[in-house]
């Protein structure tokens, strides 16, 4: 394709800009072959001509389309330039607030200058176990990629991060260690994450200071290898650090400060402890007052020692060492304070009591004399001799100076190294990753040896870095097998053969240091004789013989030679140190102990920014003596070698910082410099790397999904290859354009256009920027010159000027003086005259108006009085009338109320008498009437409440109608004053008609008056009509506002009844969190107790015979229920593990005791919290008792109908009694016990009756007591029962009229018994309708005195009416609360009474068996002798429900039916819940021997072995849940058979007699819960690892809806993606594993409500994972995926309707997804758009909202970007939102469980166990 094809009219480019570097403009002509300029249009519209380069006809550079700008990888730009870089990420930076992008295998970072919440443990959750082009880049997905890649590798790794001073090179590297130790955790207890993190803030505080560019600029390299063991766990780590900068500790430029440690200390010197150290100010000490600036904003020094003596504690430096590195500090503060006075020219002296020196001699423990004598003179030895010499004072300061560094220098050493031990690996390291942590290229304006060091091992990095980025390109070409063709890029081997080769920089420098009398001149000639005509990169400047400049790969660099000797020797005076190695403190003498045996010296450089600091290395001690005289710059080749070596033996990954712009403003972007640090850090050499090539590369499916539109239906092959092959031979005609790869089409940069080359326009802005500082510098010195001599010649002159000035202004105010008097006495006399005459006037003029004022004032006062004496009369005459009126009302109430009443009692009268009438004994009609009476019971309350209502309501009516009652009286008033003066009238017209006679000129004048006065009456009486009817209207309007405010009032107590609950709810729930939460932080600290006792009895090879158990419960009596067996085990263990725990940490152990303790104390609090919630929703609910006593009411009346069925009976034997009588009496005389007689007839027949209705309620006895037992008894108990038929030969036997006689006795017993029975009944029922009525008459008196209230209160204004209605509701609430506490007490009392009693009984039940029944059986009923062995030995034969086992065999129970149980065959085979069932069966037959020790021993068993197999299966998800569902059907058995009255509701009376009987477990049911609460969260977690690799693909990257989302172009990093294919996930997917949950736990017989809790926290999971992964992003946050999403998440909908858990509030959980995909959707452009984004996007944090509007990115054409406007509109309308400002939801977030009592219905006795169970040791009772 030709360019001219290429550039036509509207195409967008790039041309250079002074100001912005690049511009955007757009073509206004089309570009023919042959022009010389193009004719443009910059964005700001205007018209420019640009000139093209008439040798090279170079184009500007083509810009991408909008599609493209803002991409992740900038190697999927199409226009791989510079300009298209630098947009790209001033784009991403400025518009989307995103600091990181990825240029290929580079992470560009630039520093926002602002805390962004994009650190978090959220977010390294979300990045961890992720692929690297699957997230937006973050300095996490490049730590998470060299994590995996050292996992999957097996190689080690290396992070190099590089940059400006102030560019965020410190804070990168520090996440990325948080990130390692955040995702891999330690391998021992030790912490050692903790340790590697703990060092930072003492680096920091040693080696970091203020700059002009950076607040904490770190002022050192530092390479950290952090190792790992064989499972990838840190298990220790090890510093190297590199050029220190020495010369900050004396020398610090204007607006910087020392090391931060300095600072500290002076902001703590009031501390106690520091008194001894003599600090003050740091404004007082010459080491850190020379910047002038010691504070920093935001940054308190105080405090920020605190942090660094905590990290030095963590790290194992004790106080002491602490107090030593302190007591070093002060005094080299004291050294710099030092004064020294010339004694002559050639020799110093400090005077004898220096307080400085005095304070610093007796810091390091050296003598005064000593001291101040080495600072004064210096040693010179020769061959025979030794001379001391004076030497001047600024020599004398010079050493001075260089002893101070020299001493922090070994302390920064000690430091390092004793941070290397704490840091060291107890274990043998498997693989590391290193962390550098070094400085970028540099380049001031005057460049000294620092500059020359740092820019030489960034020289040696970037050629590391050039040769890795050309393998990688490398290996991609030959992996799809495209011929690879060398492409040329920069090589700086020449620049580092200049600098570290043979007779190189560094060689003759070295050379020059040996030579007596060397000098940087003579150096600087040497250069230039060797390298200046060998070497194009060496070049000399022209006005300047001591400098010399070096072309780098970045940048010309001029260095000065001044001082490179003196730094390089890095000199010391030898007296000194030997002063030092005398001293007495013994810290300072370990510093200076190493000195001889160290392979190098820790010297600096003394007088630049940086030097080297090299750890000793024991295996070349033998060298040291050889090895003390290297140089610094030998010293740095070789370590500089040393840790190339290390990078080139592991898999590096870069990061390179950018720092935006110079005055650390945030989100503000300086293209210049942004392009110049692009250009020194290589990003732009790896771009051209890549455009070199085919930068560009897709795969065929991505290619053919994304162009199908090119293609006609003929092209369209199933083989894609070919499809795309034949496509692209069509499309582009140069073959040399692309290349086919086996997987992947190579494409060139731009596919045609893009042919210029980097190097040219590198070089070029290159000169362009020296020529612009030379300049620069040149006209800023003759600048300075001119103004200093101008600054000079003002001040003179002004100074003349301000003399003259200050005499004129003193005349002047002399004048003035004189003038001022004059005038005040003149104007003084003036206002006296005026002022006596203006008095005149007013005492006139007042006189008169007080006297107009009382004449007012008197009329007003009779006026008031007259009124006064009206309006009373008014209201009295009003208060009669109404008081009348509503003595009336209460009549006609109280006489409607009383009616009703009557009408009631009667009612209820002749109900009575109809139901005495009735059939008695009919149940069913009893049962019918009974609920006929509840519905009149409820329906009488509700009518007394309408009642209640309504006169409440006729109350404030009959207050409205009062008040209108007055308004019509006033009309009425009116109207009669109307009708008075019509009567007049009508008197005067007869009068006239009277003159009418007499004068008849005057009739029609008359006449005419009369109609138009009749006509004015007429429309005065219309008026009153249409008032009346407007004041109707009005009342009608008031009286339908007062209703709507009722109800409105009414409304708002609801809602606000309502949301009180619902706080009370949350709150509740919160503390349920909290509580469960610290639950889980017991089990990991026990769990890790666990483990260090088990790696403790591992390494003193002790065996453990037995099983051991760890007691994890916290109730008091599982805390005596451990075995013997145990507690001799730990004894033992203790004893063998004495001597081995004495010499470990101690201060972990003792840290966890603390930590456990403190979770108890949080854990019972919280518990005690607990209780109390509860207590105040019983309190809240103790009005519900008297709906319970009316409940009761009602019991008592169904009892009373029990006794009326009772009367009734009796009243029928009576009546058969009395025939017996009467028919005995009657034929006493004829044969009155003959088997004929009428008598013995109806005698035969009453028994018959009485026996066939006995018989009938055996049978139904023995029907109820059949259902209680299994068919399988029953069928047994029937074949022992005695037949039926032995009742008719009773009745047979009765022959004798003995026999007769005996019976009748015994009826006549029955008879006299049921009669007193019935009497006390009926003095019980009497006693409680006298209760009944008692309690309607205080009603009745409560409703009276409420009323009164209600009057009175009514009469009050409205704050006194409020006052008193709460007073009252205030004193009512009292007395109900006594009441209730007084029956809780009584309730109380009896309760334990019971219990007692219960105990004792229990006891003696053995003892109260066969005797006392026979005891109490009459001789008259030994006929039903027969029946007894029908009953009695059944019971005995009874299954109870009891399993009894014997101790020993206690172990064997939970082995079987716990550890060695499968649950799968369990769940399928048996009933749910069975291994639950047959544990409480144990309990209850150990309950049943009142065995206390059994009991403990088997609960405390159960809940270890329980928790044994959850560590043993707990990834198992079936396991899990069996436990679960089993553990809550336990805890359930132990509530529903506790014998507490609220667990009983639902029992049989079976199940009643089940109950435990001895002992209170209520202690057990809360360690109980605790458990279940554990394994709850244990599945909530094995569920999550499954669902978790299904979400995202299944919810965000598979395609549900084919063909709705395009693909655009990748990037790199998603081509080299570090994990493989691994099976995509779909929906479906997770839709099964959500049914096989769901399947699995209803197999278990898992409680439904706890199924609904499971669904609702899995819902959870997926919406917020899915919901973190679409924030993280950019390439998700698109329309279509929108719409993808929303249908996903209808289809897990849908899923719910299917299950029947719509109503489980796992929806809910999926309302931020929802909104988050439907504000994909919506239109986001104008302020409507925003308005329905903020009222739709309700469960969306504003974070959240704008993440997503900066994330947009679209796929297709027709899409539109998202505008800042837009998104800062969003902003402003959420400002008021009060929410946290976390971006991610939390996905580790578990909703509090809550385990509601779900009572069984399975009868115990009915349990059969099966033989598979192995569980034939068990006996059932």
């Amino acid at each position: 394709m030709a360019a001219s094809e290429l550039y036509t009219k509207f195409a967008r480019v790039w041309v250079p800009d002074a100001e912005e570097v690049w511009k955007s403009a757009e073509l206004t002509k089309d570009y023919n072959n042959g022009d010389s300029s193009l004719q443009l249009m910059l964005e700001d519209g205007t018209n420019i001509e640009h000139k093209l380069d008439p040798k090279t006809k170079n184009l500007p550079h083509l810009r991408n389309p909008d599609i493209l700008v803002g991409e992740n990888d900038l190697t999927a730009l199409s226009y791989l330039h510079e300009p298209a870089v630098l947009h790209n990420l001033k784009v991403r930076f400025i518009d989307s607030k995103l600091i990181y992008t990825y240029c290929g295998i580079v992470l560009v970072a630039i520093n926002p200058y602002e805390s962004l919440p994009i650190y978090g443990s959220d977010i390294i959750n979300a990045y961890s176990g992720q692929n690297m082009g699957d997230m937006d880049p973050h300095i996490f997905a490049v730590a998470e990629e060299a994590y995996k890649q050292m996992a999957r590798d097996e190689r080690n790794q290396s992070i190099i991060v590089s940059g400006e001073s102030g560019a965020g090179k410190t804070v990168s590297a520090k996440y990325a260690m948080r990130y390692f130790a955040t995702v891999s955790g330690s391998a021992s207890e030790t912490n050692v994450e903790e340790k590697v993190l703990a060092s930072n803030p003492i680096m920091e505080a040693i080696g970091n200071a203020k700059t002009t560019r950076n607040d904490n600029s770190s002022r050192f390299g530092k390479y950290i290898e952090i190792g790992f063991d064989k499972r990838y766990r840190i298990i220790g780590a090890n510093m190297r650090t590199y050029l220190l900068e020495k010369s900050r500790v004396v020398f610090q430029a204007d607006e910087e400060r020392n090391y931060h440690i300095f600072y500290q200390l002076c902001a703590s010197a009031h501390l106690p402890e520091l008194k001894a150290l003599k600090l003050s100010s740091a404004d007082d000490f010459l080491f850190t007052k020379q910047g002038r600036n010691p504070v920093i904003d935001g940054v308190d020094d105080a405090k920020e020692l605190s942090t660094t003596r905590h990290a030095f504690t963590l790290l194992g430096i004790n106080e002491s060492y602490q107090m030593g590195l302190f007591q070093v500090l002060a005094a080299i503060l004291h050294l710099g304070n030092v004064e020294v006075k010339d004694r002559d020219s050639d020799s110093s002296v400090i005077p004898p009591s220096n307080q400085h020196l005095t304070a610093f001699c007796d810091l390091v423990g050296v003598t005064y004399q000593d001291m101040s004598h080495w600072l004064c003179h210096k040693k010179l030895k020769t061959a025979t001799e030794t001379y001391i010499k004076p030497i001047p004072r600024l020599q004398a300061t010079n050493a001075r100076d260089a002893l101070a560094k020299h001493i922090y220098a070994k302390l920064f050493n000690w430091i390092v190294e004793h941070v290397n031990k704490s840091l060291h690996a107890t274990q043998k390291q498997h693989s590391f990753i290193g962390v550098l942590d070094i400085y970028g290229f540099e380049t001031f304006e005057i460049n000294s040896f620092e500059q020359f060091c740092i820019n030489y091992a960034n020289e040696k990095l970037q050629q590391q870095f050039n040769m890795h980025v050309f393998k990688l390109e490398q290996e991609e070409y030959m992996r799809e097998q495209i011929p690879w063709t060398l492409i040329d890029f920069y090589d700086n081997q020449p620049c580092i053969n200049l600098i570290e080769s043979r007779m190189g920089i560094l060689d003759l420098l070295d050379e020059e240091c040996k030579m007596p009398k060397g000098s940087d001149d003579s150096w600087a000639q040497k250069l230039y004789n060797t390298h200046l005509k060998t070497c194009s990169l060496f070049e000399k400047p022209r006005m300047s013989n001591k400098a010399f400049i070096i072309q780098h790969f970045a940048d010309k660099v001029e260095y000065q030679c001044d001082g490179f000797l003196a730094k390089n020797k890095d000199t010391v005076n030898e007296e000194q140190i030997n002063v030092l190695k005398a001293s007495k403190f013994d810290l300072l003498i370990e510093l200076f102990r190493g000195e001889e045996k160290a392979t190098s010296p820790s010297g600096a450089v003394p007088g630049g920014r940086t030097r080297l600091s090299i750890k000793p290395e024991k295996t070349r001690a033998a060298h040291s003596s050889k090895e003390h005289k290297k140089t610094v710059g030998c010293q740095f080749r070789n370590s500089l070698q040393l840790l190339m070596e290390t990078l080139n033996a592991t898999t590096p990954h870069y990061v390179r910082c950018i720092k935006p712009n110079d005055l650390k403003f945030p989100f503000t972007f300086d293209p210049k410099r942004a392009v110049q640090q692009l250009r020194a850090c290589g990003v732009l050499e790896t771009i051209r790397i890549s455009a070199a090539g085919f930068p560009s590369r897709w795969t065929y499916q991505e290619f053919f999904s994304r162009y199908r539109v090119l293609m006609k239906q003929k092209d369209v092959l199933a083989d894609r290859k070919m499809t795309c092959r034949n496509v692209l031979e069509k499309l582009v005609e140069d073959q040399d354009k692309y290349q086919f790869g086996k997987t992947k089409i190579f494409f060139r940069a731009g596919q045609v256009a893009y042919l210029e080359k980097l190097r040219a326009d590198k070089l070029r802005v290159a000169c362009i920027r020296i020529q612009k500082t030379i300049r620069c510098w040149l006209a800023r010195k003759k600048y300075l010159r001119k103004k200093n001599a101008a600054i000079t010649i003002q001040r003179f002159t002004r100074g003349y000027q301000a003399r003259c000035l200050a005499k004129f202004m003193r005349r002047t105010q002399a004048a003035t003086i004189i003038q001022k008097f004059q005038r005040m006495y003149m104007e003084r006399k003036r206002y006296r005259q005026k002022q006596a005459a203006a008095l005149a006037m007013q005492t006139i003029l007042r006189a008169y108006m007080a006297r107009q004022k009382y004449r007012r004032l008197l009329r007003e006062h009779k006026a008031l009085l007259i009124q006064k004496h009206v309006r009373g009369w008014l209201a009295r005459q009003w208060y009669k009338r109404s008081l009348r009126a509503i003595v009336y009302l209460q009549c006609c109430t109280r006489r409607m109320k009383a009616r009703r009443q009557l009408k009631k009692l009667k009612i209820e009268a002749r109900s009575v008498e109809h139901f005495k009438k009735l059939n008695i004994g009919m149940e069913n009609k009893i049962m019918q009437l009974q609920r006929k009476i509840d519905e009149q019971n409820k329906d009488s309350r509700v009518v007394s409440e309408r009642l209640n209502s309504l006169e409440s309501s006729h109350a404030v009516e009959s207050e409205r109608m009062r008040t209108e009652l007055t308004r019509l009286r006033g009309a009425e008033e009116e109207a009669k004053n109307n009708a008075n003066r019509v009567s007049t009238l009508l008197e005067e017209l007869e009068r006239l008609k009277k003159e009418l006679h007499t004068t008849q000129k005057e009739k029609k004048t008359i006449e005419d008056w009369a109609q138009k006065y009749r006509d004015e009456m007429e429309k005065m009486v219309a008026e009153l009509k249409e008032q009346n009817g407007l004041l109707k209207n009005e009342k009608n309007d008031l009286n339908r506002m007062l209703k709507e405010q009722s109800q409105q009032m009414t409304e708002k107590m609801t809602r606000a009844l309502a949301e009180e609950t619902q706080q009370l709810e949350s709150d509740l729930n919160e503390e349920r969190s909290r509580y469960q939460n610290l639950l889980t932080e017991h089990l990991r600290l026990e769990e890790k107790y666990d483990d260090l006792k088990e790696e403790i009895t591992l390494s003193v090879n002790v065996p453990k015979p037995g099983h051991r158990r760890t007691d994890s419960t916290h109730s008091s009596n599982e805390s005596e229920c451990t075995y013997n067996s145990e507690f001799a085990e730990s004894e033992e263990s203790s004893r063998a593990t004495e001597d081995v725990t004495r010499g470990m940490d101690t201060s972990l152990t003792l840290k966890l005791q603390k930590r456990v303790t403190e979770l108890e104390q949080e854990k019972q609090s919280l518990r005690n919290e607990l209780e109390n919630k509860e207590d105040q929703f019983q309190r809240a609910r103790a009005r519900d008792d008297v709906e319970h006593k009316k409940a009761r009411g009602a019991e008592l009346e169904y009892e009373s109908l029990k006794r009326q069925e009772l009367e009734s009976e009796n009243k029928k034997l009576k009546h058969n009694l009395a025939e017996m009588r009467q028919s005995l009496l009657g034929n006493a005389g004829a044969g009155t016990g003959a088997p004929g007689s009428p008598a013995y007839k109806v005698l035969l027949d009453q028994l018959n009756s009485s026996c066939e209705e006995l018989d009938v309620r055996k049978e139904e006895v023995l029907i109820l007591r059949s259902q209680l037992v299994s068919q399988k008894e029953a069928m047994q108990h029937k074949e022992t029962m005695t037949d039926p038929v032995h009742h008719v030969e009773d009745v047979s036997k009765l022959k004798d009229s003995g026999e007769i006689k005996q019976a009748y006795i015994g009826l006549k017993d029955t008879n006299r018994l049921l009669e007193s029975q019935l009497q006390s009944q009926r003095r019980s029922y009497d006693n409680e309708v006298e209760v009944l009525r008692g309690e309607l008459q205080s009603v009745k008196e409560e409703n009276n005195r409420q009323q009164q209230l209600l009057a009175q209160n009514l009469q009050l204004p409205p704050e006194a009416r409020i006052e008193a209605s709460l007073q009252h509701e205030i004193t009512r609430l009292t007395n109900e609360n006594l009441d209730l506490m007084e029956q809780l007490e009584k309730q109380d009392k009896t309760i334990r009474k019971l219990k007692k009693q219960l105990k004792v009984f229990s006891k003696k039940i053995g003892e109260m068996g066969a005797g006392q029944i026979e005891g109490q059986v009459s001789p008259g009923q030994m006929v039903d002798e027969p029946i007894r062995p029908v009953n009695i030995p059944r019971r005995e034969k009874d299954f109870q429900g009891m399993l009894e086992y014997k101790k020993e065999d206690e172990l064997k129970l939970v082995k079987n039916l716990i550890l060695e149980l499968k649950p799968r065959g369990v769940a399928v085979n048996l009933i749910p819940g069975l291994p639950a069932y047959i544990l409480f069966m144990c309990l209850r037959h150990a309950d049943y021997v009142n065995d206390d020790q059994k009991v403990r021993t088997l609960l405390t068993s159960t809940i270890n072995s329980i928790k044994k197999i959850l560590k043993k299966r707990g990834d198992d998800f079936e396991t899990v849940s069996f436990w679960l569902s089993n553990t809550c059907r336990f805890l359930h058995c132990l509530k529903q058979y506790s014998g507490d009255d609220s667990f009983m509701k639902h029992n049989s009376s079976k199940q009643n007699e089940h109950c435990l009987s001895n002992f209170d477990l209520a202690e057990y049911r809360q360690v109980l819960s605790d458990l279940a609460i554990q394994i709850y969260q244990q599945l909530i977690k094995c569920m999550e690892n499954i669902l978790q690799p299904m979400i995202v693909s299944g919810m965000l990257e598979h395609e549900t809806i084919q063909g709705v989302s395009g693909v655009k172009p990748t990037g790199l990093r998603k081509r080299t993606s570090s994990i493989a294919d691994e099976g995509t996930y779909t929906l479906d997917s997770i839709l099964r594993q959500l049914s096989a949950f769901h399947s699995i736990m209803c197999q278990h017989g898992t409680d439904p409500e706890l199924i609904k809790q499971v669904v609702k926290q899995q819902f959870y999971i997926i919406g917020a994972v899915t919901l973190n992964n679409l924030l993280l992003r950019k390439d998700m946050c698109s329309w279509s995926k929108g719409m993808q999403i929303r249908y996903n998440v209808s289809q897990l909908e849908e899923w719910l309707r299917d299950k029947s858990l719509m109503v489980c509030g796992a929806k809910e959980t999926l309302e931020p997804l929802i909104q988050a995909a439907q504000l994909l959707q919506v239109k986001k452009k104008t302020d409507e758009d925003a308005e329905a984004i903020c009222s739709m996007c309700l469960a969306l944090s504003t974070a959240q909202i704008v993440k997503v509007l900066n994330l947009y990115t679209p796929v297709n054409e027709f899409e539109e970007r998202v505008s800042v406007t837009f998104i800062r509109t969003i902003q402003t309308r959420l400002r008021d939102r009060c929410e946290t400002p976390q971006l991610l939801m939390d996905t580790k977030m578990i909703y509090p469980v809550t385990f509601p009592f779900n009572p069984s219905s399975l009868a115990l006795e009915t349990i059969q166990i099966p033989s598979s169970l192995n569980l034939s040791f068990l006996t059932r009772v």
